[in-house]
């Protein structure tokens, strides 16, 4: 029992740090539309895809729920002006949200690295126009850094 336990451990993180993202990034848009902790969405997320969450996943989103003031703020106040964060896409949103944690809190992942995943995550699941919107605000929040 124990080896198969750690054997899923293993598995799960086993994957591509894109793939973690993404499952980050799942967690994190999904915790929008949801009162569970990031936890119980991974619990969920898990039974209904049929697949381990990475802890790396499991981290970050967690890391951006407990920050998300913090985050939003850097992401507020690199805005346009007349935009506000209510008027982002949630899609959008949690991209932004995802890379402004690694960017403040994950020292080893480079700044560009960050950025080039979350428009990579944006050209896969957002419209063009969101894609050269996050790429602008988020090295706008990397030049503050």
């Amino acid at each position: 029992m124990c080896e198969e336990i750690n054997s899923s451990a293993e598995n799960r993180n086993n994957i591509s740090r894109y793939k973690m993202r993404e499952q980050a990034f799942f967690l994190c848009f999904e915790s929008l539309f949801s009162d569970s902790d990031i936890d119980e969405l991974a619990d969920n997320a898990g039974d209904a895809r049929d697949e381990f969450l990475s802890d790396y996943a499991i981290e970050c989103a967690k890391g951006v729920a407990e920050h998300r003031s913090e985050i939003d703020e850097k992401i507020s106040s690199n805005l346009k002006s007349g935009w506000k964060i209510s008027r982002i896409s949630k899609v959008s949103l949690a991209i932004m949200r995802l890379a402004v944690y690694e960017l403040l809190y994950i020292d080893e992942i480079p700044v560009s690295v960050s950025i080039n995943e979350a428009v990579e995550l944006s050209k896969k699941y957002t419209v063009q126009d969101d894609t050269s919107f996050i790429n602008g605000v988020l090295g706008a929040v990397a030049k503050e850094l």
